[in-house]
């Protein structure tokens, strides 16, 4: 049973911990993700963007596959799947497929055309108990081919996006998707600060969550921010073990070459990427 994140991020704003989204690639990645945060006690959001949601072959798979495997591996704890980056079309496309939130990213929008936008998109989510997401100022890196720098997003643009009715808000605060190059400059925590004294409640998002300094995530927990991504850390540890048994010629050892044996190292290696951001996170034990 999918539940919305508007009261997991609540709680979690509420309690000083954040709630992670670790962004589902395939069976293993869900799979391991969800038997990680049953493990822990903690809850949890599945993310997908729209490339991983053609590839994964279209998003009532994705459900499908989501749903029954709660139901089989008898998953208690509260589980969000949420579409990540989603263009006001998918979003629609995901409400119906039974998703149970969804980010809309109009941040190439000019701010009046996000505004009406994100307004009518709230209003239908809100009717289906559908939570949602909407972000101000591009985060930075590569997403799905779209390539940012890592805006810095303006406080007062934020409040006006918080006031439509979302229930949580990525603000670019020069933070970027995918490894973190040599000469970043950081997380902009005055930024932080201000679009949480002007958004007061609202659990805030903060995207790119694979490279930030363990001191960093948790000071931006205690500005607000409720919701952390993760996706390439659990790329890059399953790629890891995955190399590692090949290199190891384990895959030429008797049935080695078994799919279920070939990919059971990545799958361990993203058990535990995902247990350890729990850790920091604070989400254990919370569900």
């Amino acid at each position: 049973m999918l539940v919305s994140a508007k009261e997991m991020l609540k709680k979690a704003k509420a309690g000083q911990y954040a709630v992670g989204q670790f962004n589902i690639n395939n069976l293993e990645w869900t799979k391991a993700i969800l038997l990680t945060a049953q493990e822990c006690n903690s809850p949890v959001i599945l993310g997908v963007s729209e490339g991983a949601g053609k590839y994964m072959g279209g998003y009532n798979t994705v459900v499908g596959m989501v749903v029954n495997m709660i139901k089989d591996q008898n998953i208690t704890v509260p589980v969000a799947l949420h579409l990540d980056h989603g263009s006001f079309e998918h979003c629609y496309k995901c409400m119906e497929a039974g998703f149970s939130s969804v980010m809309f990213d109009g941040s190439h929008y000019a701010i009046e055309e996000n505004v009406a936008k994100t307004k009518q998109l709230v209003a239908d989510a809100n009717e289906k108990g559908i939570s949602v997401e909407a972000e101000v100022g591009s985060i930075g890196g590569e997403e799905d081919g779209v390539v940012g720098a890592g805006d810095i997003a303006d406080p007062k643009e934020c409040k006006a996006i918080a006031d439509l009715g979302i229930d949580f808000l990525a603000a670019g605060i020069g933070n970027i998707h995918g490894k973190y190059p040599s000469n970043w400059a950081g997380l902009s925590f005055d930024t932080l600060d201000e679009i949480q004294k002007l958004t007061g409640d609202m659990p805030l998002v903060l995207h790119g969550g694979t490279g930030i300094p363990i001191e960093m995530i948790k000071q931006a927990i205690s500005l607000g921010v409720a919701k952390i991504n993760v996706n390439t850390e659990c790329q890059l540890a399953f790629a890891d073990a995955t190399r590692k048994y090949i290199e190891a010629g384990k895959d030429l050892e008797g049935k080695g070459f078994d799919p279920r044996k070939l990919l059971a190292p990545g799958v361990s290696a993203i058990k535990e990427a995902v247990k350890e951001k729990m850790e920091i996170f604070g989400s254990i034990g919370k569900a």
